[in-house]
């Protein structure tokens, strides 16, 4: 029998399932749990748990990548959770972008069952949790952090610690805060730009080689200017539902957070319009609208003026 620890991996969307297929592609026994059956781990050798109890019960090491913390609460504490199945030494490792208050009250109700909790907030992109090379801010003590780090291995290249338990979902909510208000704030200056007569193909021409530019601005404006729907794959709810964590952080931390309560209002708008859904560069059209500009036909007047 192998000596590896056996790995479970629950929630494999657009992040989780580059992470699970790298974790079973290293030779870890896999079992992962999904709300559908997964063809491509599965022929891999993977395993599918009925429920996140039954893989407390087989797994030594359990990774969280879900989409809010009501959801990674529920599958820890829920009546077919995981700590109904943990054994004691069981760890689990939360890679959600998860509310930093709820993180520290799980520490305390798993680890009065013997479990241990750690954060591994990810870094990048889905086309980098397939290559196995996405950043991990990893929080929580030294020993459990060695126990894990060969797994962490097979889907990071690029481990960082943060401290102790909470920094990591604390760090990556400063990134979303960071990366979210730069995408409200494109947002309102590719619309002023077409109010004044500037084109967007133009702004991007400006923009894009300065010091202004990044990586982020260019996946923005390629969405912005040749309208392609999968350059930043990231949903707006999910900006929105960060954003209203990065308040509750600082509320907590009794600071007043001016750019955090105004970046967000963009993005709840959205939500509350039904655009949840959509991608983060498409809250320019939203921001076009409330102004009274078509961001596509801003395009095609900007590609006619080009020639």
């Amino acid at each position: 029998m192998s000596d590896k620890p056996v790995v479970g991996f629950i929630g494999v969307g657009l992040m989780g399932h580059g992470m699970a297929k790298n974790i079973r592609t290293g030779g870890y026994e896999l079992w992962y749990l999904d709300q559908r059956p997964m063809e491509s781990l599965l022929k891999l050798g993977a395993h599918e748990a009925a429920n996140a109890k039954d893989m407390a019960q087989r797994c030594d090491i359990i990774h969280i990548c879900l989409q809010n913390s009501g959801q990674v609460e529920s599958v820890v504490l829920g009546d077919t959770g995981i700590l109904a199945g943990a054994r004691e030494g069981l760890i689990i490792i939360d890679t959600s972008t998860s509310d930093p208050a709820s993180t520290l009250k799980l520490v305390q109700e798993v680890e009065g069952k013997g479990v241990r909790l750690i954060d591994a907030s990810l870094g990048r992109t889905p086309k980098e949790a397939e290559e196995g090379t996405l950043d991990a801010m990893v929080a929580g003590d030294d020993d459990v952090f060695e126990r894990v780090k060969p797994v962490i291995e097979c889907w990071a290249g690029r481990i960082i610690r943060v401290g102790a338990v909470g920094n990591g979902h604390k760090m990556k909510l400063l990134m979303n805060f960071i990366g979210m208000s730069y995408g409200a704030l494109y947002a309102e200056a590719v619309v002023l730009s077409a109010k004044i007569g500037i084109s967007p193909q133009t702004l991007r021409e400006v923009i894009a080689p300065s010091r202004m530019g990044s990586g982020f601005f260019d996946t923005f404006m390629k969405y912005v200017v040749e309208r392609d729907r999968d350059a930043h794959k990231f949903a707006i709810s999910f900006a929105a539902k960060d954003l209203r964590y990065v308040n509750n952080m600082a509320a907590d931390a009794k600071m007043m957070s001016i750019m955090a309560s105004a970046a967000v209002q963009y993005y709840a708008h959205a939500e509350s319009t039904g655009h949840g859904s959509d991608f983060v560069p498409m809250l320019s059209d939203l921001v076009g609208a409330l102004n009274g500009v078509n961001m596509e036909d801003e395009v095609r007047k900007g590609a006619l003026s080009a020639t």
